[in-house]
């Protein structure tokens, strides 16, 4: 499938990574939080390049769509959505916000943005399910999870990389029907 459309979020530019990205995510990197909960390390040229590589492999191959998410024109946050296989009934959303725009509702509205596009753009393959994952410390995931409408779920047992338990929370597609239901 050729996906073309991007998610919208109020105030917020969502669209793919670009090689240009490269010095503002070597820039957000610097942020010892942002390296605590995040894998791949990205602290020079050769590190940024990869790193765009993996996204640019996942847009090619269905897998993972990852979005540069701006605000004012400046690199704020990264939002992906990781399918395991093209298809799927389920799906992960990740997202990371840089330092400076933290506590300004980003990642909140990059997920809401990212969750309503990929129900929408992946519905006739059978998405039915988002998880969004995050290590059970980590008090600000947890925030966004909950104000983006993913519900607490399980305790997810430790599992290496990740030396402590996580949690999963959820969201369901939500058929017409549900949707125009008055409340």
């Amino acid at each position: 499938m050729i996906v073309t459309a991007h998610p919208i979020a109020d105030g917020l530019l969502l669209r793919p990574f670009e090689d240009t990205d490269a010095p503002a995510l070597i820039e957000a990197y610097r942020d010892e939080t942002l390296r605590r909960f995040t894998r791949t390390p990205v602290s020079d040229a050769e590190q940024a390049a990869r790193w765009l590589s993996t996204q640019y492999e996942g847009w090619a191959t269905g897998t993972r769509y990852a979005f540069a998410v701006l605000e004012a024109g400046e690199l704020a946050g990264n939002v992906v959505l990781k399918r395991g296989a093209p298809g799927g009934e389920s799906a992960e959303v990740g997202y990371w916000t840089a330092a400076p725009a933290r506590g300004r509702g980003v990642a909140p509205r990059a997920v809401e943005a990212l969750t309503a596009w990929a129900f929408d753009t992946f519905a006739d393959e059978g998405l039915l399910r988002i998880d969004l994952l995050h290590e059970g410390d980590n008090d600000a995931s947890c925030r966004v999870a909950e104000k983006s409408g993913y519900a607490f779920v399980e305790i997810v047992p430790a599992f290496p990389p990740y030396p402590l338990d996580g949690h999963r929370h959820s969201r369901k597609r939500l058929d017409a029907s549900e949707r125009d239901r008055p409340e």
